[in-house]
């Protein structure tokens, strides 16, 4: 595992690229942010693509990227949906990639419901790096961001989802740190809804040994239950990240990246 070579966690992120390859369309909740788009070309947000891949396409696209794209070093799946909810494309899109390309290093993201089942697997798979969204680990507040889940066995609602979420988020974390696996935390700022929530957020993953916290202001989505609020001011952001320091190092240069892209983070790193 090499952190610095990540642009998620580099302090010189312009200086290495990811891929994400979007061969996980399914989710098994529903966050009230959050519109899934295919074939969508023009919005620049987590949650879209222009096609959902087969894992022998990510393959093969993933050779072409590479042959254009400098300091290529990370391969990503960050959906449209969950990682761990498509668990079987997952698995096999990386399998091939690793067939082929030995010293890449593999990420991806999940909501982190399945997450305590599937930690083996993805140290089986050379994972070094997993993202999990916690937004919320009081099932009030997280009964306002979420609509429902879907644990397998039937749809949970309310605060009975929030708290089950938040039980399985905090021991996969647990089991991924003690596996060696590095954490990043993402948690969505929503006006009005979880502000103040993302601290004790922050204070809880730090002291459980994620590595890292992005503080993703929310985008309002046309189509979603959030869709008529509105965006976080940067001061808000700002003063999140500044607070949130204390307890767990800030990603200060986030793109809010589609779950196909590909490419350098083309910021000034903080």
């Amino acid at each position: 595992m090499n952190i610095e070579t990540h642009p998620c966690f580099s302090s010189c992120c312009s200086n290495y690229a990811r891929i994400h390859l979007p061969v996980a369309p399914a989710c098994n909740m529903q966050c009230n942010y959050c519109v899934r788009k295919f074939s969508c070309a023009n919005e620049n947000r987590p949650g879209v693509t222009v096609k959902v891949m087969s894992p022998e396409e990510a393959l093969l696209w993933y050779k072409d990227m590479q042959a254009q794209t400098p300091m290529l070093t990370v391969v990503g799946i960050a959906g449209p949906g969950d990682s761990l909810a498509n668990w079987s494309q997952t698995k096999r899109t990386l399998e091939l990639i690793r067939t082929y390309d030995r010293s890449v290093q593999f990420c991806l993201s999940t909501n982190g419901l399945l997450l305590p089942d599937y930690v083996d697997d993805l140290l089986g798979t050379g994972v070094e790096f997993v993202t999990v969204t916690v937004n919320a680990i009081d099932p009030r507040i997280g009964t306002k961001i979420y609509s429902f889940i879907n644990d397998g066995t039937k749809i949970l609602k309310g605060e009975e989802a929030a708290k089950l979420l938040w039980d399985r988020q905090r021991e996969g974390i647990k089991k991924l740190v003690a596996a060696g696996i590095c954490v990043k935390i993402n948690s969505v700022a929503i006006p009005g809804i979880n502000l103040e929530e993302i601290v004790n957020v922050a204070q809880t993953v730090g002291e459980l040994g994620c590595e890292l916290q992005n503080i993703i202001p929310m985008l309002p989505v046309a189509g979603s239950a959030f869709g008529n609020l509105s965006e976080p001011a940067k001061e808000q952001i700002q003063t999140l990240r500044m607070r949130c320091r204390k307890y767990v190092r800030q990603m200060m240069h986030c793109a809010r990246c589609r779950a196909d892209a590909v490419g350098s983070l083309q910021v000034i790193c903080k």
